[in-house]
């Protein structure tokens, strides 16, 4: 079986000028993302280490009474590596202009945009992702997306008439009571295992987020009709557009594009 795909895969490299697009869906690649983070991680942390060794002396610009007037603008504070956003250009994440991420990350089945969830792995790892890896995000953010009671009792509490984003923050904070990461700092967890605690946390967040968002805008503007329960066969944004109670499939995927770019 091996040795038949192998095959498969060097006859593909031969006849098709767009081979590395379809090998990537022939690749076994891992989709379990803090699967693949374990695997990146020391890396990364040894490379910087290394990097820092080098040139932590090293000065890399100069700071004027001006650029601290004008809200820090063009001072050099803070490494970021998976997005840079340019005057001119626009944004790019992980190299990618946004016409590039639409044509290159995965997409749902029929559609035309980037699933929000390609994009995610594209920031985390640096690596674009297969559709396989994309729709396992999508499964295990719809296995995440459950809000503990305390917090639906809350939001359900709220006047409507509370603006949505004192609403949506209230909520957020209220999320605290499940952080993996709040524990295990308690505990005095060791700097290098921060990261985990990290993605257990990140993960469950944007899980939520959309359940919380779909119950501030139907308790607000629907005279709270219930969200509706979460499938896991759906993407992100397609459970999103769902529990807002919108299933035009344009409409979707104009969700996607739109949490695509403002991840």
């Amino acid at each position: 079986m091996v040795l038949k795909k192998e095959l498969l895969c060097l006859f593909i490299q031969k006849v098709c000028p767009t081979a590395s697009i379809l090998l990537r869906g022939l690749s076994a690649e891992p989709t379990n993302l803090k699967a693949v983070l374990q695997e990146k991680i020391p890396k990364e942390q040894e490379k910087v280490k290394e990097f820092r060794k080098k040139h932590g002396s090293t000065k890399v610009g100069d700071v004027t009474v001006d650029m601290m007037y004008g809200g820090m603008r063009g001072i050099k504070g803070l490494v970021w590596e998976t997005s840079v956003l340019d005057p001119e250009e626009g944004i790019r994440f992980r190299g990618l202009s946004i016409p590039e991420c639409q044509k290159q990350l995965p997409k749902a089945k029929g559609g035309e945009e980037p699933l929000p969830e390609g994009l995610f792995w594209l920031l985390v790892t640096g690596d674009i992702p297969t559709e396989s890896q994309a729709k396992a995000l999508s499964k295990e953010w719809a296995q995440r997306a459950e809000l503990p009671a305390h917090v639906v009792t809350m939001l359900n509490n709220m006047p409507n008439k509370l603006h949505p984003m004192s609403q949506f923050s209230a909520a957020v904070t209220a999320l605290n009571s499940e952080s993996q990461f709040a524990k295990a700092y308690s505990d005095g967890v060791h700097k290098s295992k921060y990261w985990e605690y990290v993605y257990e946390d990140t993960m469950n967040l944007i899980a939520k987020l959309p359940v919380v968002a779909a119950t501030i805008y139907r308790n607000s503007y629907r005279d709270g009709k219930g969200i509706g329960a979460i499938d896991d066969n759906k993407d992100w944004s397609a459970n999103y557009c769902s529990m807002l109670g919108f299933d035009d499939p344009q409409f979707t995927e104009l969700m996607r594009l739109y949490l695509t770019i403002h991840r």
